[in-house]
């Protein structure tokens, strides 16, 4: 069964206009997230996808549809009940949104507090999500003191605080620099891997997305208008918008300015090689160029890694006699996609 259930969900606020229409801005939207994901919801601004993640913890109503969270229908639960089912979904913010008046300790311990948690059980508890985040250190330090990476760290901290089944991680590495990015991506992972809590990221950052998640849905327009696995979406992305965000992440076939500036560049046919994990090697491509007795280079594309599975799109530059380059890349052809520059 799936930890998180949506099905024909739709968000629609009132028009500033008193005669206008709605302004809807999640639209129809399916998923289903199961237990042990790392499910990345990817759009531009306005996409919806922070609505998205709003509705899932229910701080905002759905105009209509049904969200199951851990088989609970939650669309019709009375507020009483929501605080309960609240304390299950753990949720870090961009701004990290930590008390400043509050000590790192303090700031972990909130949620427990306000469960009504026993004060002896409150330390422990604080004490292991500490040490599990790498701050034991900064316990008495105040948030101002800290470094982005290390707000975030609390903010982790403190989303575990209540032991929850499922974490929101609304734009968590937006506002931290690439490596600290990294750092808080790493305990991401050892925290859906060592303590088997599912994540939802929501993020505009399609390398976020190659980093951590699963799974993928890409929003546009308040639609999810592509998901899966991420290997497949990235390898071989169907909709407009998501081979857009592929695109800023993995280098596809060169676009017709491109090709125009290859070819000032480089002498030959430009010929583009797909490959995805389980088609053959790159090795085996570029030895049957080779025993044809062919020249080339590579002039455009890379091949890019998801969580151990490889694919990219090598562009070449293939110099020799025409036959033999048409002989070479039928074989070849045969084994992966190749596409020729006309």
């Amino acid at each position: 069964m799936a930890l998180v259930a949506l099905r024909n969900v739709r968000k629609a606020y009132p028009s500033p206009d008193r005669n206008g229409d709605p302004i809807v801005a999640v639209d129809d939207v399916s998923l289903d997230v199961e237990p042990g994901d790392v499910y990345g919801i990817i759009g531009y601004s306005g996409a919806g996808k922070s609505t998205l993640v709003r509705l899932v913890n229910a701080l905002e109503p759905a105009t209509s549809g049904s969200i199951r969270v851990d088989g609970r229908e939650i669309t019709t639960l009375p507020e009483r009940e929501l605080r309960t089912m609240r304390l299950g979904i753990g949720m870090i913010f961009q701004q990290f949104n930590l008390f400043n008046s509050k000590t790192v300790r303090a700031n972990i311990a909130y949620p427990l507090t306000v469960a009504g948690t026993p004060k002896s059980e409150i330390a422990t508890r604080v004490d292991e999500l500490l040490d599990f985040v790498g701050l034991a250190d900064k316990a008495r330090s105040h948030p101002d003191q800290l470094s982005g990476g290390q707000k975030q760290r609390v903010g982790i901290a403190r989303a575990l605080a209540t032991s929850p089944r499922l974490l929101l991680a609304d734009e968590a590495t937006s506002a931290l620099d690439p490596e600290t990015t990294h750092e808080v991506l790493e305990l991401l992972k050892r925290v859906n891997r060592e303590l088997g809590i599912t994540i939802i990221v929501i993020t505009h950052e399609m390398d976020v997305i190659q980093s951590i998640a699963t799974k993928v849905a890409v929003m546009d327009g308040g639609r999810v208008i592509e998901n899966g696995d991420v290997f497949e979406v990235f390898s071989n992305p169907q909709n407009p918008s998501s081979q857009r965000f592929v695109a800023t992440v993995v280098k596809g076939i060169p676009s017709p300015a491109e090709l125009a500036v290859l070819r000032e560049r480089h002498e030959g046919r430009i010929v583009t090689i797909s490959f995805r994990d389980g088609d053959v090697s790159q090795a085996s491509v570029f030895v049957e160029l080779a025993n044809a007795g062919l020249e080339f280079e590579l002039v455009y594309g890379g091949v890019n890694d998801i969580q151990g599975r490889a694919f990219g799109h090598l562009t070449l530059a293939v110099r020799g006699p025409d036959a033999a380059i048409d002989a070479a890349l039928a074989i070849i052809g045969a084994r992966v996609d190749v596409t020729e520059a006309a």
